[in-house]
């Protein structure tokens, strides 16, 4: 089985990861030591790579990957956007805030963006990839299950919140599943064939 690094501190990412990751015999794990990566890119992708560079000091796999996501609200210009997670200091404060400052806005599109990116040991970017799960914000909290925004996004393709989704439906149409997904595949496809030979 590949090991991978994942570039976070957020043991319900690596457990989603893994849910979506289990049919390619690839396993993500956590970083050993410290992580507190310096995100000073103003993208997404960029965020990604210094997660990444951030997870190579633990040295502990061949492949390291990184993901940056955010929750971009039309009627607000695109923020959150890259400062989704700190927008305010803890989820719940985070959705009270955008849900005040959606209170009086007829347009509630929005979209979770969600980039990629995967070096080797040399931090030489191998991949990247930049996907998005379209929806809307709701006016008031609906599920149980996700984290982070997911109780106030109403996801368009699924016709409901994004947290009253099961952790099944949630690994087909999320961004963050779009986005892993583009990464196995070129795993499979590309980097496991060159192992091969």
């Amino acid at each position: 089985m590949l090991k991978i690094t994942l570039a976070t501190g957020n043991s319900h990412k690596v457990d989603e990861i893994n849910l979506i990751a289990k049919d390619y015999n690839i396993e993500f794990v956590l970083p050993k030591g410290e992580f507190n990566p310096v995100e000073d890119s103003d993208n997404f992708l960029g965020n990604a790579y210094c997660k990444a560079k951030c997870a190579l000091k633990s040295q502990s796999t061949d492949l390291y990957l990184a993901d940056d996501s955010g929750l971009c609200v039309d009627a607000l210009n695109g923020a959150p956007g890259i400062y989704s997670a700190r927008y305010a200091p803890s989820a719940k404060e985070r959705i009270n805030k955008l849900l005040n400052v959606m209170k009086n806005k007829e347009n509630r599109s929005a979209k979770f963006v969600c980039a990629m990116v995967l070096v080797n040991k040399n931090a030489d970017i191998l991949f990247q990839t930049q996907q998005e799960c379209l929806g809307s914000i709701l006016k008031e909290e609906k599920g149980q299950n996700g984290f982070g925004y997911d109780p106030i996004f109403y996801v368009t393709s699924q016709g409901q919140g994004m947290a009253e989704l099961s952790d099944v439906q949630k690994s087909k149409v999320s961004h963050r599943a779009k986005a892993l997904n583009k990464v196995l595949e070129w795993i499979k496809n590309e980097y496991s064939k060159n192992q091969d030979k």
